[in-house]
């Protein structure tokens, strides 16, 4: 089966797109994203979709980072589809972020900003999806990289193919089949030759641990580890949607029915009360929904505050209620 049919048949099993949906795909000029433009350019015209490219520079690396830039502008002149680019000296990069010049950005800092950027370029285009190229090797990375650092079933899950308004076409792709892809269709792009050096934990794992791994262990520990993420991913959406249930169903607001729940849900049903009540759907840490269940669980009192993140968790007896402050 051609790379493109599989894509489109991973990304319609996934819901991440129908036909007419308008989609911002953000183009870096490497070949994951080139890739990803590539193959959206081919559906175009059978699906009526349309495209629109978002570019960040982020000075990073000085004329290298001008001529991915000036690349990316020119794939978007030969198709005729229109560009929006944010772009940043290192002086105005590091004054955005707050940072000392002897400090580099994080990679969570810069992904912050990209996909912030890329939630204005949809929002002021009125388009419906945004498009970026994770891949299946990113995909392996990530699940090391959440391990290495600990997580739970969420973490290990990986990157989702879809969350929100947000789509990865690519996630069942090699980065092998991404390069095939483009050698055939003689198609250039850029290469960041920071990747090959190991400033971020990321980088590490790509060019030092998943190479050992390949060769000591399991040559195929990239798909291996992809399939897994799928699978727990299976599985905390299950787990997910039970706590959102139970949540619906009021156990947060008594301490007795929360308790009761299993304590896979327990934290689950924690996080999606913080969530609810802040308006955010950032990730809640297993020390902050764990601090709650502990003060549930204990006899010392039945009446106890705690203050965290902007909120405060009260009980009363039974009742539990959780208020911003």
């Amino acid at each position: 089966m051609s790379l493109i049919k599989r894509i489109q048949n991973f990304s319609f099993q996934n819901n991440l797109w129908q036909k007419g949906s308008k989609i911002v795909i953000g183009v870096s000029g490497g070949p994951d994203s080139v890739c990803l433009l590539d193959i959206f350019l081919k559906l175009q015209k059978k699906y009526a979709l349309e495209i629109l490219i978002a570019n960040v520079n982020y000075g990073l690396r000085g004329k290298d980072s001008e001529k991915d830039e000036q690349f990316v502008r020119k794939l978007a002149e030969n198709y005729g589809i229109k560009i929006e680019v944010l772009k940043f000296s290192k002086a105005k990069l590091w004054k955005n972020l707050q940072l000392s010049f002897s400090k580099l950005p994080s990679e969570n800092e810069l992904r912050d900003i990209r996909y912030a950027f890329f939630e204005k370029v949809r929002q002021e285009n009125k388009f419906d999806l945004i498009a970026v190229a994770h891949n299946r090797d990113d995909q392996a990375e990530t699940v090391l990289l959440h391990l290495i650092r600990g997580a739970g079933l969420r973490g290990l899950a990986g990157i989702q193919p879809r969350r929100n308004h947000l789509i990865r076409p690519l996630l069942n792709t090699s980065r092998q089949e991404i390069l095939q892809h483009l050698a055939l269709a003689r198609q250039p792009f850029r290469t960041d030759k920071t990747n090959l050096k190991s400033a971020y934990l990321r980088n590490k794992i790509r060019n030092k641990l998943i190479p050992s791994l390949e060769k000591d262990f399991n040559p195929s520990i990239k798909e291996v580890l992809a399939d897994t993420a799928t699978t727990l991913g299976r599985d905390e959406l299950f787990l997910q949607i039970q706590a959102e249930k139970r949540y619906r169903q009021g156990y947060f607001s008594s301490a007795r029915r929360l308790l009761s729940l299993d304590p896979a849900l327990q934290a689950r049903v924690v996080r999606l009360a913080i969530q609810q009540t802040t308006g955010s759907q950032e990730n809640i840490s297993f020390s902050q929904s764990h601090e709650i269940i502990r003060a549930l669980q204990s006899t010392k009192s039945k009446h106890q505050t705690i203050k965290f993140r902007g909120l405060k968790f009260v009980r009363k007896g039974d009742t539990v209620t959780l208020l911003s402050i």
